[in-house]
């Protein structure tokens, strides 16, 4: 990491703007070779350096601040009455080098201002005790119940009906589907529940007044509002490198007579040390598995013995689209799931897979399904124990699924109160079944740290110090300053945060709002959604209102039907622009204003997407016979394809105005991989075939013409010997 020093930007100093050289008056006019070697002189000499070092100038800042001092004193005509009289001085021999102590000082704090204010950045970053920022918490005598135990043991289950039957309550959960399957659940039982989450907040009353109870994403509990009950679910995620600090903050923040937290016994300890921190302590709840989880002697081999109840895991796309084919192929129907579907397809998925009467009985899912989703599973098998990850540096690596992985996915197996009184699990491969038995007898390994993150205002804070500063520095400066506790805290990865900032910093935001659009989840990955995250910002920078109908046009509405592969994945990045939208709109209602409409559009999309998954053999089908073979009949089958489109859903805006979605270009299977990876787009593809196209041209007129083909329709056309066409031709394979 850089020091501090290499991370502040040298700020160019400039001279008053006095109209009189009150110092030339005063000495003369100074020689600025004299000035030069003076300088240089007094760079070198030891004493400078070690009295810079005492006023806080370490060797970068003492050599930046040199070079920007030479060039102020040789540059500015009209230097201030006390540096030219001194300069004077020392040339004459009437004054020691060391005079120049002091404005070289004060030059240095010019140029790097956190010279002056150092103390107080340190102050602001101090997170030793993180504790102390939630007063309306530590005024209560908080009760804390830790729900402990594996998956299937009913720890949630028990915290729940404490929320259910308290005066008040909130319920903090990981995903947006558990807190939706809460809002639902509890206004089932009649106790009114509101729904809060970054896109979106629902109200349980037609008036919308605000219920006694609230279930939320852990990011959006409120720590001003008092509860009787505060339920946090999945506390282990208090480890998360980038969403622990939610954990963390909620943990110490919530402002509830009673605080039940669920998870696994690897939190407790770290839990107990953080309590204790508040002055608090932890009453200990532990459960145990509710059904038997079983690990099969010998591993499935091969897809032909799949059964009904079966799910299978894979960790990236490409293992699961290529099983479902498998699968499909043997005329079984199965479900699929994986992270970037929306919540909507997900959970018809699962209702799918989970409904005796339908055929499906098989589902192929990542491990989406690790949390969030209730299915009926009677087998788990592991299609691979290899799952890609990003290390802290940004780059991706391939390593074996942790213990708390294994337990997570494996324990989906055998659901309490399902025809599957026992779990079993098992893999795909036989080499692969040891090192599963392995993790599956082991305990997840204790947590020692938890997760904080700067908040918006200790960057406020910080601005008002250095207010040259960009966003992306002032969060570099805060991780090098920030004190923290390492033998319980970390700060969290950032680099999320600073990707973004780097993106808009060159749109005029205000310091809270570009604070706010950094904060944004979004999926840096995809070009499309950073695409449109760049446009909503320099929209709301111009003060212009992001209409419904803007963004129709941006997204291009109507929506086609996915017919390939590509196009499925296409409608997911937009489903992440709707996304992007809503939660915005809920911090930013006046720039944003048709959130009910994008929520309307949203479901359409849901619906296609849905539709997209159902057919997903015929989608991969369909992206291995366009242009992946090189023959020019598929770039024409793909050319003559009809575009098929939704039947459009009547909203209250004219969408006359928004242009037809053209269809996506054509591709095959190195193009979809591509854009699963985020590096292709669907206007990068139709680039890349009109240029196929144009260059296939070249290469066929340059043949025709080296070899004295003529076209008997157009003999001049082709004529070698017409140095008109010669220096077309020329043309063409230069460009």
């Amino acid at each position: 990491m850089p020091t501090l020093s290499q991370l502040m930007v040298p700020l160019p100093v400039k001279s008053g703007p006095d109209d009189l050289n009150v110092g030339a008056e005063l000495t003369g006019k100074l020689d600025k070779e004299e000035v030069v070697k003076w300088l240089a002189k007094f760079y070198q000499r030891r004493e400078i350096k070690a009295a810079a070092t005492e006023n806080g100038i370490d060797n970068y800042i003492y050599h930046q601040t040199y070079l920007s001092f030479r060039k102020f004193c040789l540059e500015i005509d009209k230097l201030p009455v006390d540096l030219h009289v001194t300069f004077s001085d020392i040339i004459a021999g009437a004054c020691h080098l060391d005079s120049l102590l002091p404005y070289f000082v004060r030059h240095a704090k010019q140029v790097f201002p956190h010279l002056e204010c150092l103390d107080d950045l340190k102050k602001i970053s101090d997170l030793r005790l993180p504790a102390n920022w939630y007063p309306e918490a530590r005024a209560l005598t908080r009760k804390i119940i830790f729900h402990s135990g594996p998956t299937n043991s009913g720890k949630t289950f028990h915290a729940l009906e404490r929320f259910f039957n308290s005066k008040s309550g909130v319920y903090c959960g990981p995903l947006k589907l558990l807190a939706s399957e809460v809002y639902y659940k509890s206004n089932q039982r009649g106790v009114p529940c509101d729904l809060v989450t970054g896109e979106e907040r629902n109200f349980a009353s037609v008036n919308k007044t605000p219920s006694s109870h609230v279930s939320c994403t852990v990011e959006m509990v409120s720590v001003n509002t008092p509860y009787e009950v505060a339920v946090i679910d999945e506390i282990q995620m208090l480890k998360d490198p980038s969403r622990g600090w939610a954990w963390t903050r909620a943990l110490l923040g919530v402002a509830a007579e009673e605080v039940h937290v669920c998870g696994e016994a690897a939190a407790i300890d770290v839990v107990k040390e953080i309590i204790m921190s508040a002055s608090e302590e932890v009453e200990l709840r532990r459960y145990k598995r509710l059904t038997e989880l079983m690990i099969e002697e010998s591993s499935l081999g091969t897809l032909e013995k799949i059964r009904p109840g079966d799910c299978l895991v894979c960790f990236n796309k490409q293992d699961i689209f290529w099983s479902t084919r498998q699968i499909e192929a043997m005329g079984i129907e199965c479900a699929v799931i994986y992270g970037s579907l929306p919540p909507g397809t997900k959970l018809a998925q699962a209702k799918k897979f989970n409904d005796p009467d339908h055929p499906c009985k098989v589902l192929v899912a990542t491990d989406a399904i690790g949390m969030g989703l209730n299915l009926n599973i009677g087998r788990v098998i592991f299609n691979s124990l290899i799952k890609p990850t990003v290390n802290e540096k940004g780059e991706k690596e391939m390593d074996t699924i942790t213990t708390s992985q294994a337990l997570q996915i494996a324990g989906r197996a055998g659901r309490y109160g399902t025809q599957f009184s026992t779990g079993y699990v098992t893999t795909m491969k036989n080499e692969d079944l040891p090192t599963l038995k392995r993790l599956l007898s082991q305990h997840p390994e204790p947590i020692t740290q938890v997760g904080l993150h700067p908040t918006a205002e200790q960057i406020e804070l910080y601005a008002y110090h250095l207010p040259h500063a960009n966003l992306s520095n002032l969060i570099d400066i805060f991780v090098n300053l920030s004190t923290v506790d390492d033998s319980l805290y970390f700060i969290c990865n950032i680099d999320d945060f600073k990707f973004l900032a780097d993106m808009i910093q060159h749109v005029p935001l205000p310091l809270r709002a570009r604070y706010v659009f950094c904060c944004a989840p979004i999926n840096r990955k995809i070009p499309f959604v950073c695409s449109m995250f760049l446009k909503f910002a320099r929209q709301y920078s111009r003060n212009e209102v992001l209409s419904f109908d803007w963004l129709g046009r941006q997204i291009g509405l109507p929506f086609a039907c996915p017919n390939t592969l590509l196009d499925l994945v296409h409608l997911e990045s937009v489903f992440d622009v709707l996304d992007l939208y809503l939660w915005l709109s809920y911090r930013f209602q006046d720039l944003f204003p048709d959130a009910s409409l994008v929520r309307d559009m949203q479901k359409e999309l849901d619906c296609l997407i849905q539709a997209g998954v159902a057919q997903l053999t015929r989608l991969l089908i369909n992206s291995e016979t366009k242009v992946s073979s090189g023959t020019s009949q598929a770039v024409e089958a793909e050319e003559n394809r009809p575009v098929l489109f939704t039947k459009k859903t009547l909203y209250s805006h004219d969408r006359n105005a928004i242009a037809s979605g053209n269809p996506l270009s054509s591709h095959g299977r190195i193009a979809d991989r591509l854009l699963s990876e985020g590096l292709l787009t669907p206007k990068m593809l139709e680039e890349l075939k009109k240029e196929w196209q144009f260059q296939k041209d070249c290469e066929k007129e340059s043949f025709e013409a080296s070899n004295g083909i003529v076209d008997k329709s157009n003999p001049a056309k082709h004529s070698k010997n017409d140095p008109l066409n010669t220096r077309r031709l020329n043309r063409k394979r230069r460009t």
